[in-house]
């Protein structure tokens, strides 16, 4: 377990440049990435790590450009990560096998873990176990700040302040519960997610591929990661466990009406569930807020695009940051808003349509015709996908 860096009222006396709530991949990049710019960096997050996290485990040709490019390209294969290679897709008894150019597959508690320690060892404070609310402004002029209040455990609420907040706390970004102006509208028939990790599997579920087997009531994504454990993933209609009995029923269907072999360990596995997840998010920037990772809005991802999502709104953070500690003002917000939909909503694009059509048998029925007669179809979705942005083409 990564212990807390720094004592609760410790970091109440403290003045921080940035507070940042979450420490998934978004929070936690840009926290590390800011530690190393010489920023007083307060890391925050309301679970212990390592922790499970519901994650099809994937990360894709983006994600690891992304990586490179600031020095942690060989985190992922220290941690055993599995290189992915192939897109087995199923459905209905249609089967298309697509080449990938380059994915890994690590499972998200020893992953997130170690970005966590990357983050310390770069000057980050880390407090685990920690709520946060975000607050009112403080301090109006050149010492502007805002108010964020943290919670340990059982203890009392202790005020801290920071000139910039960073909110990466995921689909539901608790932190902000209390400002409407930053709530998110879940999109229509969006689904739930569903994942764990299984021990005993067949070996048609070989490393190196991520199979998906897609049905009516939803996707099952399924990839080796290390320790020869089989991570399982799903977007599920919201009524889909309680008409099949179970979480273990409901992705067995799945796999049965795909194709897939069956993996008869399903029952004795411990599966955990999210919030609905396709969502956009009001506002995505406020006065000395920014928004980024799954708390900025969500779209289904298949091949390890979440990540990459994340990892791209984390690099365009500490400019942003920069301009906010020299002078806040409207257009920093704007600016904001703008990035994330160049940097992240137009590369969900093709990951909107593909959420869609799955919820369409007969589309994806066609579609997989029409991939498998003619494979170089999902050539040019693949590839831009898996682009990395151009800041960092320029670096890597």
């Amino acid at each position: 377990m990564i212990a807390a860096t720094v004592d609760l009222d410790d970091a109440g006396q403290a003045a921080w440049d940035v507070l940042v709530v979450g420490a998934g991949p978004a929070g936690t990049l840009a926290a590390r990435q800011l530690a190393l710019a010489d920023r007083r960096v307060l890391l925050v997050d309301s679970k212990s790590f390592p922790r499970l996290k519901v994650c099809g485990a994937s990360l894709n040709g983006q994600a690891l450009a992304i990586l490179r490019s600031v020095g942690l390209g060989g985190l992922p294969e220290s941690l055993g990560g599995i290189p992915v290679n192939q897109f087995d897709v199923r459905s209905n008894g249609c089967a298309v096998r697509l080449p990938l150019p380059e994915g890994v597959a690590v499972s998200r508690n020893r992953f997130d873990a170690a970005l966590v320690e990357q983050a310390i060892a770069a000057g980050a404070g880390f407090l685990p176990e920690t709520t946060a609310i975000l607050g009112q402004l403080c301090e109006a002029g050149p010492d502007e700040s805002r108010e964020i209040w943290l919670r340990h455990r059982d203890r009392a609420p202790v005020q801290v302040r920071a000139r910039v907040v960073l909110a990466a706390d995921g689909l539901g970004h608790g932190s902000l519960r209390e400002h409407s102006e930053f709530c998110s509208r879940v999109t229509r028939h969006s689904r739930i997610g569903l994942g764990g990790q299984v021990a005993e599997y067949p070996a048609d579920y070989g490393p190196g591929t991520i199979s998906m087997a897609v049905g009516r009531q939803g996707y099952v994504g399924l990839v080796r990661v290390e320790e020869g454990l089989l991570n399982v993933a799903a977007a599920l209609a919201p009524d889909c466990l309680k008409g099949a009995g179970g979480a273990a029923q409901a992705l067995a269907a799945i796999l049965d009406e795909a194709g897939f072999p069956p993996i008869a360990s399903l029952p004795a596995t411990d599966w955990h569930g999210t919030l609905a997840l396709s969502r956009r998010t009001a506002r995505t920037a406020g006065r000395r807020v920014l928004l980024l990772g799954d708390a900025a809005g969500y779209v289904e991802p298949f091949t390890g695009e979440g990540m990459a999502w994340a990892f791209a709104a984390a690099m365009a953070a500490p400019g942003f940051v920069a301009r906010g500690l020299s002078s806040w003002d409207q257009k920093i917000e704007r600016d904001w808003q703008q990035t994330l939909r160049s940097l992240v909503r137009r590369r969900q694009y093709w990951c909107q349509i593909l959420a869609l059509a799955t919820r369409h048998p007969l589309a994806v029925r066609i579609v997989l015709g029409a991939v498998s007669w003619v494979p170089s179809i999902a050539k040019p979705i693949i590839s831009s996908i898996n682009r990395p942005p151009r800041e960092v083409r320029s670096h890597v």
